[in-house]
């Protein structure tokens, strides 16, 4: 169907992984366990947790909607690719493209808020432990959970809004494994600076802000800790604070690295490798980030695994 000289386009092309045919099977192995790995690890954090009675505290719920949004994340790229590295022509339909945007959307940005929860988590645990429960309560947590899940829909909505007004050309190749809202951008035929705009505002609402606010939690915590310097002090802290950092660190390191500091050399690889890194590999990471650094966590899963021996038992 024509409509001037723009064609109207009905599915997508996508160019995949730069990688050569005879290691197609290599990397399908590869992708398919590491996705297997993410799904588990982060399915086991959240059973764990509404299983395990000792887990049911502000820091282990904001834990496990982390665990669910890196579970949907993965999701919401990976079983597609893993379908078009097994076709001649890796294609997805105009609708299933906006639909995996807005979800892919959804899911970053739901971790970047979540992540600040949990910097606010670990602020008020080592500057205000006295008063930790009582600011902590369980009506603020569910608020700062609700409160991630409706930003996060609304600004994934409206990209995708943005995006579905867009008219797009007869090239519909999209230079990437997944519908990426840049990489669109750049087939569009219609006038894309609302669409830039918004990217600028929201990004900076979804990315900067949150960055900022876990810094400034992480400043007040080292402040804190210096105040009274102690061993014990310094332990508790990186107990505490430990395995939250190193999540934020993988997260926010690649999207600054890729988006915010973009470079004219960077290559169709070299923003593949980073893609990959924050859609593939710091979701798979994240379960053993937690589970390894993470006393509790070790306890519930001895816990939960003696009660199923004893109930196994038992039932002999």
């Amino acid at each position: 169907m024509e409509r001037g000289n723009q064609t109207v386009v009905s599915e997508f092309h996508l160019l995949g992984l730069p990688i050569e045919p005879r290691q197609q099977d290599l990397f399908y192995a590869l992708f398919l366990a590491m996705y297997l790995t993410t799904f588990l690890g982060n399915l086991l954090i959240i059973v764990l947790i509404q299983l395990d009675s000792h887990l049911h505290t502000p820091m282990y719920l904001f834990l496990s909607n982390l665990s669910f949004s890196d579970l949907c994340f993965s999701s919401v790229t990976i079983p597609k690719l893993l379908h078009n590295m097994q076709r001649q022509v890796p294609s997805i339909p105009y609708a299933g493209c906006l639909t995996q945007m807005y979800f892919f959307l959804l899911f970053a940005d739901l971790e970047s808020f979540l992540l600040v929860a949990m910097a606010y988590d670990r602020y008020v645990a080592i500057c205000f432990p006295l008063h930790y429960t009582s600011i902590m309560s369980p009506k603020l947590c569910l608020c700062l959970v609700s409160l991630s899940w409706v930003l996060t829909t609304v600004i994934s909505l409206l990209h995708t809004l943005l995006m579905a007004r867009l008219s797009f050309c007869a090239d519909n190749m999209i230079l990437h494994f997944f519908c990426d809202m840049s990489a669109l951008l750049k087939l569009a035929c219609s006038d894309i600076q609302i669409n830039e705009m918004m990217i600028f505002i929201l990004g900076g609402l979804v990315i900067v802000v949150p960055f900022l606010l876990i810094f400034v939690s992480y400043v007040q915590i080292v402040s804190s800790i210096l105040k009274v310097p102690s061993a014990r002090g310094i332990h508790k802290a990186f107990s505490t604070c430990g395995s939250h950092l190193s999540v934020v660190s993988l997260f926010y390191g690649t999207i600054i690295s890729l988006y915010l500091c973009p470079s004219a050399n960077n290559s169709i690889i070299k923003e593949t490798v980073m893609a990959i890194m924050y859609t593939v590999v710091t979701p798979m990471l994240n379960p053993f980030i937690y589970s390894l650094r993470n006393q509790d966590i070790k306890g519930a899963l001895r816990r939960v695994f003696s009660k199923q021996i004893c109930h196994f038992t038992l039932g002999q």
